[in-house]
């Protein structure tokens, strides 16, 4: 049963016979079947499917994405009796559309399926970075995390990820057209007839001198092509499939330190999950607070840290105080997961207050507390060590 698998993405499928025992995803397809009968270590489910396969086949896709959607397809269709081993298939990861007149984009597990009112839903998505999944749908469609008749546009529309749902911009029927549309299609595995629509698209948009949205469906069918998702799968079938979101996560810390009217500052330093990136810490020198207040200095920071969406957008925003600070920040940042880690008097409390719900978010915090107490003492130490330089040039 010798076979030259190529070095694309795409799935394979491994059968006895005719049955489809398994069928995986893969950024490359010759490594990682050839890491199934190369590893002598696996788990006993791995050696009592290897030793029942006697014909492989493969699919090679464009991108690691459209091999998940093809995965899901084979999944629902055939239901390949070692996909669920060593796990419970009511577990899996699905997506869906809420029923709204602007839809978003969410997650659910298989045994909270009964009852959820959707517009649609797709999956199931097994061995699958959720989170990672979900940055590139957004990115690649649009699709709004904000509410229609905000005072003020969402984060995603500051740095040109939202169509202005949050500012009326954009109708309802226009978001259906323009959103919804090219995402269900290209999740029900048509990633071709997405691109030739976009294409249609764009030449109505140029001849009618649209240019500015002509030239988005441009980049954004560019994008389309060149999908980069290549961290999107987990190593190994028999992997649990809550995952923690991607490791290359953005994460801010702010802290204020208050003292007299003259040394008001404020710090944010930056750290993915491997730790800080100090070229891009920024510090603030509060110009609009004059009594004693935190959380008056921490608004002010918040909105000048709103006027640069050249910085990047935060997967996490951590803020050194308690329910105040949270609560700021949720009012600020409506679709950035916030979270508080308040000191006590003694500064040894270290209780840990979470302004969102994401569990996957919340997972990955509990694993790694040291980290974000760790930064949280970082933007405390930045913004001391930035006003005490204030004090020494004054």
């Amino acid at each position: 049963m010798k076979k030259v698998l190529p070095d694309n993405p795409g799935i394979y499928l491994f059968y006895k016979d005719k049955e489809l025992l398994y069928v995986g995803k893969a950024t490359s397809l010759k490594n990682r079947v050839r890491s199934y009968f190369s590893n002598s270590k696996n788990m006993r489910p791995i050696e009592v499917l290897i030793s029942e396969i006697n014909d492989i086949k493969w699919i090679v896709t464009d991108s690691v994405i459209e091999a998940a959607i093809l995965e899901a397809k084979y999944i629902k269709k055939f239901k390949p009796r070692y996909n669920v081993i060593g796990k419970d298939d009511k577990s899996w990861i699905y997506f869906y559309l809420t029923k709204e007149d602007f839809p978003k984009l969410k997650t659910i597990r298989e045994h909270d399926l009964k009852g959820l009112k959707a517009k649609k839903i797709f999956g199931p998505y097994p061995n699958i970075k959720t989170a990672e999944m979900m940055r590139i749908l957004h990115f690649l469609f649009f699709v709004s995390k904000c509410n229609p008749n905000q005072k003020k546009p969402c984060f995603d529309y500051q740095i040109k990820k939202c169509l202005g749902v949050c500012i009326n911009k954009i109708s309802k029927e226009e978001y259906e057209k323009m959103v919804i549309k090219p995402l269900i299609q290209f999740l029900n595995g048509n990633k071709k007839g997405v691109i030739k629509n976009l294409e249609k698209q764009m030449k109505i948009l140029a001849k009618e001198k649209r240019f500015e949205e002509a030239n988005r469906i441009k980049f954004q069918i560019f994008r389309l092509k060149k999908i980069q998702d290549a961290s999107l799968i987990n190593k190994s079938f028999v992997e649990d499939i809550l995952d923690e979101p991607k490791k290359d996560l953005r994460i801010e810390g702010y802290d204020i330190s208050n003292l007299g009217n003259d040394y008001k500052v404020g710090s944010m330093v930056v750290s993915d999950s491997k730790g800080p990136i100090k070229k891009e810490y920024k510090k603030f020198k509060i110009k609009t607070v004059e009594k004693q207040s935190d959380i008056d200095c921490l608004k002010e920071v918040f909105e000048r840290r709103l006027k640069h969406a050249e910085w990047g957008k935060p997967d996490i925003i951590l803020i050194d105080g308690g329910k105040g600070q949270v609560n700021l920040g949720k009012k600020i940042f409506k679709d950035i997961f916030i979270l508080g880690i308040a000191k006590g008097k003694d500064r040894k409390k270290d209780e840990f207050i979470y302004g969102g719900k994401d569990k996957e978010f919340i997972s990955f915090i509990e694993k790694n507390k040291n980290l974000f107490i760790s930064l949280r003492d970082e933007a405390h130490r930045f913004a001391i060590s930035y006003q005490k330089r204030l004090a020494r040039i004054k």
